[in-house]
């Protein structure tokens, strides 16, 4: 099969950290980029998965309160020191 030569743009410090990982393994960078393009049409997608960083349903749940009790900090206990909010657990305990 005949080598064609093809540029690509990335991070400076992306390649140079990919360079250190695949020369680790034995491997330059265009066997390295040749064997993800070869196990990508082999399996006729990208060989991993790819998602948006997204909370979940906790996280976005505690966001949602947080913003609340922002917006309406009236409807929320405060506490004036530390000591308040321990003896407090304390006494439900």
């Amino acid at each position: 099969m005949a080598k064609v030569a093809t540029t690509l743009s990335i991070d400076a410090d992306v390649k140079k950290d990919a360079q250190e990982l695949f020369s680790d393994f034995g491997l330059d960078l265009s066997t390295a980029v040749g064997m993800f393009l070869r196990q990508s049409v082999r399996e006729q997608r990208i060989p991993f998965e790819v998602k948006r960083d997204v909370p979940n349903a906790e996280t976005l749940a505690a966001i949602q309160e947080a913003k609340e009790m922002e917006a309406h900090p009236e409807r929320y206990k405060g506490y004036s020191s530390f000591t308040e909010v321990l003896n407090e657990v304390l006494d439900d305990a």
